[in-house]
Parts: structure tokens; C-alpha cells; sequence
């Protein structure tokens, strides 16, 4: 892989059939869709070459596709539960050197916290394979779930699509990278704050009205980041209360 100005491709993987929220991906905020919203707030990040939308072959995804044609959106299709197969295609599609895992359930997804997680991974690019921002194993988290970003090489992307034999480890693509210490090495970026008991991601109705409400009070903006979020809630604190109910799945269950 060039270690000199790698070429970075954030994969958006995105499919209609959620289990809690189905369709969620298409549904509206503040006049724009969760897709969009998540597409638009990426390519913001000044570390990123080039978003990808990786959806799947299902005949419910044509609806997604058509609304990439028509964004202007590149996009791949593949195996809906075979997350992993469908990173590697585009990986290898739009010649990736490194690879940004991102998914299209957050739509709060701050720039500056991508090009952070990004930027301490380059720094150490040939050192290290995989880098992330949301904790793992021992690791805990301190950014908000909604605000995870992951990070590898497209070697390690390579070898995991080969390796990789459990169907959890394929839906949620990274667990090879990280679950064995010593397989790989990794790096986690810290908030420098105690953030991750914070849900901003889209997973049910509950979380969708948050969100909601968030980009209300900001009047449809996607330029805002996540301190912008933050002072809301603590203007707000009862805001944090639409979801606080709602569990988070974890990385061996199906999505």
C-alpha cells in the first residue's frame, strides 16, 4: 500500500431492512433524508477522498440506488448480510488505500471527529492497521454512540475478507480486525471526555425523534459538530430522555 498520500474512501454501508426501524435510512430530517444527511455531513471531512454508499442487491435497496443516481452518489451493491464482501468490492471498485467505516444510521456524524480518528491513523500508517474512536474489548468508549468511525488499511480489509468465517464478524465487518489482540495492530482515539453513555445513532422511532429534535433546534444545518450537540443537551438535559430506554445491539447480533 502507498504510504505517501493515500487514497481514502469513506464506505457508507446502508440497507432498507433494519430490523427495528425498516426503511430507516430513507426516512426524513428536517426535509432531507437520513441518507443524504449522513452522506453530506462526510464528505465534509477534509480527510476523505472520496464516500462511497455501499447498499445491498435486495429489490427494496433499487429505491436507494435510485436516490444515490440521482444525488450523484457513488454507490456499490452487494450481499445484505455479508457487509464485509460489500466493503472489500468497493474497496477494490474505487481503489481504496485506506478505508473509513462509517454507517448511515448516524447522521449526527461530526466531520472533525472523522478527520481526528482519520488523521491519528495516517500518522502511524505501516505502524498500525486499524484505528477507531468507539473502544473495543477493554477499551471504553468515550464518544458517543452515533459518533464511531473505524479505520484500517485495505490490507487488513483484504485478509479479513478472506479469514473472516463467522456470519457476525461478515454483518459487522471489523470484529476480525480487533477482537484478537496481536492479529492485528490497533490504536483507539479517546474524546478526552466521558461521552459514550450519550445513543445519537438511529436504531428505533425513539432515537429518529432525537435526532429530530436536534436538527430542529439547529434549523436544518449540517454544518454543526458535536460540541454544538452537546451544549444543547446541557441547555436541554430532559432531551436525553426520548432514548435513554433504548438498548444498543451489540457486535455479534444481527442488525
Amino acid at each position: 500500500m502507498r504510504s505517501e498520500n493515500p487514497h481514502v474512501i469513506a464506505i457508507i454501508q446502508a440497507r432498507m431492512s433494519s430490523t427495528r426501524l425498516p426503511g430507516k435510512i430513507l426516512m426524513d430530517i428536517d426535509g432531507i433524508s437520513m441518507l443524504e444527511r449522513v452522506v453530506e455531513r462526510v464528505r465534509r471531512a477534509q480527510t476523505i477522498n472520496q464516500v462511497v454508499v455501499a447498499m445491498t442487491l435486495d429489490e427494496e435497496d433499487d429505491q436507494v440506488a435510485h436516490l444515490c443516481e440521482q444525488s450523484d452518489f457513488q454507490f456499490v451493491r452487494g450481499p445484505n448480510e455479508d457487509v464485509l464482501k460489500r466493503y472489500v468490492q468497493a474497496a477494490r471498485q474505487f481503489g481504496a488505500d485506506v478505508v473509513v467505516r462509517i454507517t448511515a444510521d448516524c447522521p449526527l456524524m461530526d466531520p472533525d471527529v472523522i478527520d481526528k480518528t482519520v488523521a491519528n491513523f495516517l500518522e502511524r500508517i505501516g505502524e498500525v492497521d486499524f484505528g477507531s474512536n468507539r473502544g473495543a474489548g477493554e477499551i471504553r468508549r468515550t464518544y458517543p454512540i452515533g459518533m464511531d468511525v473505524e479505520v484500517f488499511s485495505r490490507a487488513a480489509l483484504e485478509r479479513a475478507g478472506a479469514e473472516a468465517h463467522e456470519s457476525y464478524q461478515r454483518e459487522h465487518v471489523t470484529p476480525y480486525l480487533y477482537e484478537q489482540p496481536g492479529r492485528f495492530q490497533t490504536v483507539t482515539i479517546d474524546s478526552g471526555g466521558n461521552f459514550g453513555q450519550l445513543r445519537w445513532t438511529v436504531d428505533t422511532a425513539e432515537d429518529l425523534e432525537f435526532v429530530r429534535q436536534i436538527y430542529q433546534r439547529l434549523g436544518g444545518s449540517s454544518t454543526f459538530g458535536m460540541a454544538d450537540i452537546l451544549e444543547i443537551l446541557k441547555q436541554e438535559p430532559e432531551l436525553n430522555e426520548i432514548n435513554t430506554d433504548v438498548q444498543q445491539k451489540t457486535s455479534r447480533e444481527a442488525g
